[in-house]
């Protein structure tokens, strides 16, 4: 388990993250039209372990921005916008029971616990067809997506696409694992 003292930025680390997300945000205002930097930096500002999880999500190549505001819980969504699926996290299994099962050549990790380490939650099918709308992401890769319980019950896993103008979902082992395979994650903060 992580320390939460593990999940505290330097001010230089905290400097510099939140000068990557301001010139992100303000570079592609098409994702979270209306909404203003200054009220994601006070939520930002108050919340250090979710600026630490942001933290991760950049620092595996997943060019995390704001894509919507939920009015209700008064929180700020933040996914993984990079052009193809993030690079310090591909080469995945789906899970720790697909990984365990691999008799020869398992992969170092597992996108739901790597997920879980990060303090992010893994892209449902939707919310990779939601993403979508803000550009063409994965046309060379491809992300696993959160996997419904009855279709992990029987060993495969979900992951999608973006193909001839389309998003894709497909199945696969859960224990299975590609070069170009990662997971994009969300943040609520």
């Amino acid at each position: 388990m992580t320390n939460s003292n593990k999940k505290a930025l330097s001010l230089e680390q905290r400097e510099a993250l939140l000068t990557v997300l301001k010139t992100r945000f303000e570079t592609n205002m098409n994702r979270h039209e209306g909404l203003e930097w200054a009220n994601v930096q006070a939520k930002l500002d108050a919340d250090n372990e979710k600026l630490w999880s942001l933290h991760e999500m950049e620092r595996t190549g997943g060019e995390p921005d704001v894509v919507g505001h939920d009015n209700n819980l008064d929180v700020y969504i933040f996914y993984d916008c990079s052009p193809e699926s993030p690079k310090g996290r591909r080469s995945v299994c789906y899970d720790r029971e697909g990984l365990d099962s691999r008799k020869k050549h398992k992969p170092e990790n597992n996108a739901v616990d790597m997920a879980a380490a990060m303090g992010i939650a893994i892209l449902t099918e939707e919310q990779y067809r939601a993403l979508q709308r803000f550009g063409n992401f994965d046309m060379k890769t491809s992300s696993w997506v959160q996997t419904p319980s009855d279709i992990r019950a029987l060993g495969g896993a979900l992951f999608c696409d973006y193909r001839y103008g389309h998003v894709f979902a497909y199945h696969n082992g859960a224990s299975s694992y590609y070069a170009s395979r990662g997971f994009r994650g969300l943040l609520q903060v």
